[in-house]
């Protein structure tokens, strides 16, 4: 297994053209066993109040829900930001983690997701081998973003991904 990825992003490459297109993934486990991550810029069309009211009092009000990926879409994931950094409390990078919607963990803010990304044994070594994705550092706000996330990910990474950053959804409409 390459190195892992836990904790970074997954920044997808222009050529994906699949449901991943323009997608930022956050990497919440990446081991021998495969890899397990969150979409963190594709809005769905709901609110948290409407789908899953349990978990209104962890977001604002009116928060929208978010399609953390294609794989298990009647599951809930709610990624947000600690108090304090603990890996325990299920913490990936920094203060950043998986938040238990039961637990007595106190959070600054959350952002609630349907579904997530999943890859089995070897399968997101081999997409990196094959330039699929960018993998670039996470900045706690980017898992809170509300605009383009895409591209301000790619500009962050400088030199020539700052043009590339500016490629516009549809590179026919150029």
């Amino acid at each position: 297994m390459a190195e892992s990825q836990r904790g970074k992003l997954l920044i997808a490459a222009p050529s994906l053209f699949d449901f991943f297109r323009r997608s930022v993934v956050l990497i919440v486990e990446h081991t021998e066993q495969g890899a397990f991550g969150i979409i963190l810029n594709r809005r769905a069309d709901a609110d948290v109040a409407e789908l899953v009211p349990d978990l209104g009092p962890l977001v604002e009000r009116g928060a929208p829900l978010w399609v953390g990926g294609p794989v298990a879409p009647d599951s809930i994931v709610v990624l947000g930001e600690f108090d304090e950094a603990d890996i325990s409390a299920g913490a990936i990078t920094g203060n950043i983690g998986v938040v238990d919607p039961d637990g007595d963990v106190d959070v600054t803010r959350a952002r609630v997701f349907v579904g997530h990304a999943g890859w089995g044994p070897g399968q997101l070594d081999e997409e990196l081998e094959k330039d699929a994705w960018i993998v670039g550092d996470l900045e706690p706000e980017d898992v809170f973003t509300v605009g383009d996330l895409w591209s301000e990910v790619v500009a962050r990474r400088g030199g020539d991904f700052r043009l590339l950053a500016t490629m516009p959804d549809d590179p026919s409409l150029n």
